[in-house]
């Protein structure tokens, strides 16, 4: 059997990446160019400065990965052109989107379409031999996306629960901000953490209602805000607390994400009766997180998987991945595919 090799394309938001990986499992290369820098004094992603800087980087990121993986004569070697197409932000979907149509059509290569959450989801399989039981409880934690989906393969994906609001990296972000830590928020506030106690301020969980598998984390940074800046967030700010005190605020803050997701966790994995739960996003990187899921997982006797830390933040490995799994059921995109911001 000849091995199946797969162009993968990521560029819905910050990260500009290209990857070629075997048999939708063995990475063969994965190339990754971050923009952290060019947004770090904005606090946050600016989208007309993100698709510029994908504009100029993709085209020497596609080169370099298929010179890493070997890929002299990609018409011959390649069997697919996979692109996250959805979600994302819009300009910056339609740099990679286009980069592929136009790759796949001078290849005449097929296009494979890729929905960058769910991909995040298969990133758990990547440079692994695991297997993985359906049906999955999945959870995607990142900066745009706190969600959960019943996973009956990776090619039947249903959303059953979302945030309402913030999304848990976005929390953590604006939290670091409140705390005048920086940008990204989601190391700083880990690091920080480590230092303090999480048990020292008692921040609120929302629950919602009963058998709600949605998430909402509004409520917890208005929560901090006034913890740290005073009545309605305006009497103070951070420069006021001691490190210590800072350390605190950002180990409760971290506790209280942490219980919100846990606790939606397993009730999803319980009204579905799940055999295993899958994890992916930037945020399954928090220490604090991880720790919480992988207790979880040992108290309900069911196997977990995350991806190590090198698959958690957006990467084209895992575009790749699951274009992979997508080409071998038949499901290619046309060369008029659209590229969609929500999905």
């Amino acid at each position: 059997m000849n091995d199946t090799l797969i162009l993968g394309i990521e560029t819905t938001c910050d990260e500009t990446a290209a990857a070629v990986v075997k048999n939708g499992r063995e990475v063969l290369s994965n190339v990754v160019s971050s923009q952290i820098d060019l947004h770090r004094k904005f606090g946050g992603v600016v989208p007309e400065i993100a698709s510029r800087a994908h504009l100029e980087t993709h085209n020497g990121l596609v080169d370099e990965a298929l010179a890493t993986a070997g890929i002299s004569d990609p018409a011959k070697q390649l069997a697919g052109v996979a692109v996250a197409q959805t979600p994302g932000l819009i300009g910056c979907l339609l740099v990679g989107v286009n980069t592929a149509k136009g790759l796949a059509f001078a290849w005449q290569k097929p296009l494979i379409a890729v929905n960058h959450v769910h991909a995040h989801l298969y990133s758990v399989l990547l440079d692994s031999p695991v297997q993985t039981d359906f049906p999955a409880i999945g959870l995607v934690i990142s900066g745009g996306h706190s969600s959960l989906y019943l996973v009956r393969s990776f090619t039947d994906i249903t959303p059953i629960g979302h945030t309402l609001d913030d999304a848990v990296g976005e929390a953590f972000d604006k939290v670091a901000a409140i705390l005048q830590l920086g940008y990204p928020g989601g190391p700083l506030i880990d690091k920080l953490a480590t230092h303090g106690n999480a048990n020292a301020i008692d921040f609120p969980v929302a629950y919602l209602q009963k058998d709600s598998l949605n998430f909402s984390f509004s409520g917890l940074k208005t929560s901090v805000l006034y913890h740290v800046n005073g009545k309605q967030g305006r009497e103070r700010d951070a420069s006021a607390l001691s490190e210590q005190q800072k350390a605190d605020v950002a180990a409760s803050f971290q506790r209280a994400a942490a219980t919100t997701l846990i606790s939606r966790l397993k009730r999803a994995v319980e009204m579905h009766d799940a055999r295993a739960i899958l994890v992916g996003g930037g945020v399954s990187a928090n220490s604090v997180i991880r720790a919480s899921l992988n207790d979880l997982a040992r108290k309900l006797k069911l196997p977990i998987l995350i991806p190590p830390m090198t698959y958690c933040t957006d990467n084209a490995a895992m575009i790749a991945g699951l274009g992979h799994e997508l080409l071998t059921n038949g499901r290619t995109a046309e060369l008029s595919v659209d590229a969609v911001a929500t999905s």
